[in-house]
């Protein structure tokens, strides 16, 4: 099971800035698009690191790794970054899923859509997405699920009347029990899917209604 995550932080170009970490009390199966540990495998552990606006470093999974190590994390995990303050952490469950999101929609766009220029004063832009099912879940069902997490992610934004499916930066990472008789699917029409789908939707919902101000701007201030 993955446990409940402890807010802590760490010192870092003379700011204390805040770390959020899971722990599992055993291995759990993963899959995710985070820039450690992404892709499917067995996990021990989430980290979702706030960073400043101003970050630019160009080996993102070398720093997080660096983050685990300080906080004793072992072993293979799952490491994410955003500017949101991540002690803003939003929580929902449904149906024994859990859920856990990091909401910044400043820099929203229509994933088909041309790219523009960077703008070097763009808003925190990233929506980080921790999701927990309590059952194994197959294969293809996994990345399903990472698909029902990003259509509920998506349907949440448009209700809250933004144009757009998502920001540049978004990562979202499904975790389950790496044993048990796998679950074959994780569309939002099936068992664990529908329960996920939801509680998506929910927290990013809930996370995007209000004005997220960067962590770095907000301790500037």
């Amino acid at each position: 099971m993955l446990c409940e995550p402890f807010l802590t932080s760490r010192s870092e170009s003379g700011w204390n800035i805040p770390l959020l970490a899971w722990r599992a009390d055993a291995p759990l199966l993963a899959v995710g698009s985070a820039p450690l540990g992404g892709g499917i495998g067995v996990r021990r552990w989430v980290l979702n690191a706030t960073v400043p606006m101003s970050y630019d470093r160009n080996d993102p999974a070398a720093h997080l790794a660096e983050l685990a190590h300080g906080l004793d994390l072992d072993g293979p995990g799952v490491g994410l970054l955003t500017g949101v303050d991540v002690s803003e952490v939003v929580r929902r469950t449904d149906g024994g899923v859990r859920v856990w999101a990091t909401v910044g929609l400043g820099t929203p766009v229509w994933a088909a859509a041309v790219p523009e220029p960077a703008r070097p004063a763009q808003r925190v832009g990233t929506v980080n997405i921790v999701a927990y099912v309590p059952v194994r879940l197959g294969d293809a069902a996994l990345v399903n699920a990472v698909a029902t997490a990003t259509e509920a992610k998506a349907q949440a934004i448009w209700e809250l009347g933004l144009p757009a499916t998502g920001t540049p930066t978004d990562a979202v990472t499904v975790l389950c029990p790496a044993d048990g008789d796998p679950a074959p699917y994780g569309g939002p029409r099936s068992a664990w899917g529908a329960p996920l789908a939801r509680a998506v939707h929910a927290a990013v919902r809930s996370g995007g209604a209000g004005t997220v101000v960067p962590w770095s701007d907000r301790r500037a201030g």
